[in-house]
């Protein structure tokens, strides 16, 4: 730019674009919790999921800032060529049905977008589980020596442990604690989506600790007390020592 010259100037537009482009992948975008970096590949995080999304990419020269950012081979932009959005997509079936756990607490857009009416079924056996009340800490510290202790009340007992997070990084954070307390546990995040079978079937073992972000959410089955499928690859395909 000249001496005087306008960046918010007609001539400047692509500049300006990318200036943007580049504030917001350095103040909007944290590594690890937005995306993460595995072989020299920035790769989005799903934030409801916790997954990884392969193949997708950031629009607008935002994934290129990102990989500028993070110091990586700059990709060519992906161009969208046609879209639709979901409800429109759905409105083109003549029938529409489904199943979910959370269908009922968006019952009013089922009835006023797809005119579809909403039906609780009831749990196959009484439900036991009991919720308790928040804990508020005052410090970030305090409130993982906390769930330290009661890891380590619950692991006495042989209890399973879940702790969720929500994110990469806060999983990370906890995981270094736990070992800095000596206590053994897995962590899944999206770093290790190709281990994720293995440590769900884990996760329900007398005593195990699993440390995960929401990957571990809605429709995970952890099985109490282990999955006996992987015990007995277990044996067919013993760890060596």
């Amino acid at each position: 730019m000249e001496e005087g010259e306008s960046l918010y100037s007609p001539s400047n537009i692509m500049l300006m674009h990318h200036v943007t482009a580049a504030l917001r992948a350095h103040a909007l975008f944290t590594r690890d919790v937005d995306y993460i970096v595995k072989d020299g590949e920035v790769i989005i995080v799903d934030e409801h999921t916790g997954r990884t999304m392969q193949g997708r990419r950031l629009s607008d020269g935002l994934h290129q800032a990102v990989e500028a950012k993070e110091g990586v081979a700059i990709q060519n932009e992906n161009q969208t060529l046609a879209s639709i959005t979901f409800q429109n997509y759905f409105r083109l079936y003549e029938k529409l049905a489904g199943m979910t756990g959370t269908a009922d607490t968006e019952a009013f857009e089922f009835s006023s977008i797809y005119k579809l009416d909403t039906v609780v079924v009831p749990t196959n056996r009484p439900m036991i589980r009991k919720d308790m009340p928040d804990l508020v800490y005052m410090t970030e510290a305090e409130k993982i020596q906390a769930i330290i202790e009661d890891i380590r009340e619950r692991t006495a007992k042989g209890q399973p442990v879940l702790v969720g997070t929500i994110s990469i990084e806060k999983s990370e954070v906890v995981s270094n604690e736990l070992t800095k307390a000596g206590i053994k546990h897995n962590v899944l995040n999206a770093k290790f989506h190709a281990k994720e079978a293995d440590i769900v079937a884990q996760a329900g073992y007398p005593a195990a600790v699993t440390i995960a972000t929401n990957m571990a959410g809605r429709g995970t089955d952890i099985m109490l007390g282990g999955s006996w499928q992987a015990e007995v690859a277990e044996l067919e395909n013993p760890t060596p020592e």
